[in-house]
């Protein structure tokens, strides 16, 4: 955690070197938002039914099963019973999207969600499982070149080779059915050998559990195909730091870094409120704190004074 914990100094230092362009930033105002929500989620309150966990409640909501718990004051051996109270904050921030008159689904890796545009406009977001460290989801840009209900699965070579090693019965085809680990529908991409589809694994949504592929509850991805069509464009992108402004409050959002590819997540997210003109209205040593949790939820960092006005 060295990284997301740099000293008060180097915070100050960096906070010092922001300052010459932020002095005059008083009288400015934040950048402008886009016309999408900067924000989605909310802060809600949710009883238990009969059969749901920590990790049911989590996955489906978009929190990671172990935050949830934290921030009711219990933990993931804490077991729960139908009928008791859980506050759910699961909101996230947007990722940029496309421009109005264009549609897109975009995919954050490490925020493990996905997010469909149509017409420039946010329609829906899902949350997601994504490749694990070891077998990780590519990113850039693709499109959807094949729509199918009821998806045979061919089984690639590699995790052919993976069941090998594991001892396991080498399947090289699976039918659909019940046992298909696409779950009913498929939208195959131009990156070579990955979809986005439905599970039969529901406990995995939300978490780094695929071979690259981008998997979403069952009726996620029921609602996700009927929007999507042939052609549709998208991205996978990787920002386990997001930043944005909903005209009163800042909002920082960090996650866990899977891939190793953002080593220095409070560097970036200084950089992110200083490109967005924010940093007069946050407060560093909040954010410094966010960083450090990383709990992967949009968090308030607004500073109790600052020289935040009507614009």
């Amino acid at each position: 955690m060295q990284n997301a914990t740099l000293s008060g100094k180097a915070l100050l230092l960096y906070a010092l070197a922001l300052t010459v362009s932020s002095m005059a930033l008083c009288g400015a105002s934040p950048q402008e938002q886009p016309a999408r929500p900067p924000l989605v989620g909310a802060e809600r309150v949710h009883v238990v039914a009969r059969g749901e966990s920590w990790g049911t409640i989590g996955g489906r909501a978009g929190v990671t099963p172990a935050v949830l718990a934290s921030r009711n004051g219990r933990t993931l051996k804490s077991p729960l019973r139908a009928g008791d109270v859980v506050v759910i904050d699961n909101r996230h921030i947007v990722p940029d999207g496309p421009i109005l008159g264009e549609s897109e689904i975009v995919v954050n890796v490490p925020q493990r969600l996905l997010f469909y545009f149509a017409d420039g406009r946010l329609q829906s977001h899902y949350p997601i499982a994504t490749g694990r460290a070891d077998w990780q989801t590519p990113l850039g840009e693709f499109t959807v070149i094949l729509k199918e209900e009821e998806p045979t699965w061919d089984v690639p070579a590699s995790i052919q080779q993976e069941m090998r090693l594991a001892g396991k019965a080498v399947r090289k085809s699976v039918p659909p059915g019940p046992t298909n680990p696409l779950g009913r529908y498929w939208l195959g991409l131009s990156l070579d050998a990955v979809g986005i589809h439905g599970t039969i694994a529901p406990l995995s949504i939300y978490s780094f559990a695929t071979h690259g592929c981008i998997r979403l509850h069952p009726e996620d991805i029921e609602e996700l195909y009927m929007q999507v069509t042939d052609g549709e464009r998208g991205r996978i992108i990787y920002e386990p730091v997001l930043v944005a402004y909903d005209g009163a409050d800042v909002y920082l959002e960090v996650h866990p870094d899977p891939y190793s590819r953002e080593p220095d997540r409070l560097r970036r997210a200084l950089e992110l409120l200083d490109q967005r003109r924010l940093t007069p209205l946050a407060d560093l040593s909040e954010v410094a704190a966010v960083v450090r949790r990383a709990e992967g939820l949009a968090v308030p960092v607004t500073a109790l004074e600052s020289c935040q006005r009507p614009w």
